[in-house]
């Protein structure tokens, strides 16, 4: 078990770079760097069934992911999440297979951890002497918690009106907080200048390669889970945008590999209406979306007004045929109560978006509801208890 990583590419112009140093953005286009393996050698070398009786974490897949040594590996479990038959709300919504993926159940409650995980164990592996993690409240808390298991001091930059539970979380794991006036691109805009000053690595969303890789291996985990096979659409709330990236890149390598077959799944992006640059963006036929003004939204998650990845989350609908749509804070939180009563989901407003655009998109019948559609709810709603009342 070792990782078949073979180059960088640039997703503007396809220029190659080594994997084995410290890499941000591409040198040649400041575009997004991916992780390229070498998928002959691999699929010469395994079978996806050597996959499947490794420990149920994200790192049974290291083939695929890009961490050389098995020992630089920092991990608190992340992945193995359950993918669970939504019967009661597919019932109701007259579905044949509604399905929803659990990232609630992740160290440090939420998708991030993957990401983290693998960004954090792969500088690790390069040498860094630190990070800077610029965050709307989840990454910070998932930045803290991995920066602490590689014994590597973090610096963790949020906006003031964060949720407590993240900053918390963030302090607790031994991370410098700092609070921000302004929106995530603010923290960002501080998080990269304070990395250049102190020497530090900074863990900007797609600003560096491999948190995509560790979102990914939700993708390489609903086709294993569903027996090797896609589903029909994937419901993704987005901000930045890393889990339509890396899953769409993931189900991507399993077709190059052979190890599923039939097209990937149609991508549909969640946004908030306080703040949808993406969804205006889809909508006007750009390939790349404009910042959205004053932007806000109780989804934190959501609240990130320019994605530095547009292109290719635009890039992954439109290649998937989906679409983009926005909804109401006020449906998120009507939601996050519909998942917890009819199936014990306690959600976050971000995943509880997606049942809100699944409604919108069954009765405009963009999705047909014989479908095998999986929500993508990425994150524990427990983070969030502020936005639910002792009654109704």
């Amino acid at each position: 078990m070792f990782s078949y990583i073979d180059h960088l590419e640039c997703t503007q112009c396809g220029k190659t770079y080594p994997h084995d140093q410290l890499s941000k953005i591409s040198p040649c286009c400041n575009k997004v760097l991916f992780a390229r393996y070498n998928l002959e050698q691999l699929k010469a070398d395994k079978t996806r069934e050597d996959w499947i009786d490794r420990p149920s974490n994200m790192w049974r897949f290291a083939e695929l992911m890009p961490v050389v040594n098995p020992e630089n590996i920092l991990t608190l479990g992340e992945g193995g999440t359950p993918l669970l038959e939504a019967k009661q709300l597919g019932a109701k919504l007259g579905m044949n297979k509604l399905l929803i993926k659990e990232e609630g159940l992740n160290p440090t409650g939420t998708f991030k951890a993957r990401g983290i995980s693998a960004a954090v164990s792969k500088a690790y592996e390069l040498g860094v002497n630190g990070f800077t993690m610029p965050s709307a409240g989840n990454a910070a808390g998932a930045a803290a918690a991995y920066g602490a298991r590689a014994g590597l001091p973090v610096k963790v930059f949020m906006p003031q009106d964060a949720p407590p539970a993240n900053k918390k979380e963030s302090f607790m794991a031994g991370s410098e907080l700092n609070l921000v006036d302004g929106l995530i691109s603010d923290a960002g805009r501080i998080a990269v200048t304070v990395a250049e000053e102190q020497n530090l690595f900074d863990l900007s969303t797609l600003k560096e390669p491999y948190r995509a890789e560790g979102k990914k291996t939700m993708g390489l985990e609903i086709a294993m889970q569903l027996g090797w096979k896609m589903p029909d659409t994937i419901i993704y709330p987005t901000g930045g945008g890393t889990g339509i990236i890396g899953m769409y890149k993931g189900f991507q390598e399993l077709l190059e590999l052979g190890w599923v077959s039939g097209t990937p799944p149609k991508f549909i992006a969640v946004q908030a209406s306080g703040c949808q640059p993406i969804v205006k963006a889809f909508n006007e036929g750009k390939d790349t979306a404009e910042p959205w003004p004053n932007a806000t939204t109780i989804a934190d998650g959501l609240r990130v007004p320019g994605p530095f990845a547009d292109y290719l989350i635009l890039q992954a609908i439109r290649e998937t045929g989906g679409t983009a749509l926005a909804v109401e804070d006020s449906d998120m939180v009507d939601a996050m109560y519909e998942l917890a009563t009819e199936e014990g989901i306690i959600a976050c407003p971000e995943g509880a978006a997606t049942l809100v655009g699944l409604k919108e998109l069954l009765e405009s019948g963009f999705i047909s509801r014989d479908e095998t559609v999986v929500l993508l709810n990425t994150g524990s709603g427990y983070k969030y208890l502020d936005l639910i009342k002792e009654s109704k």
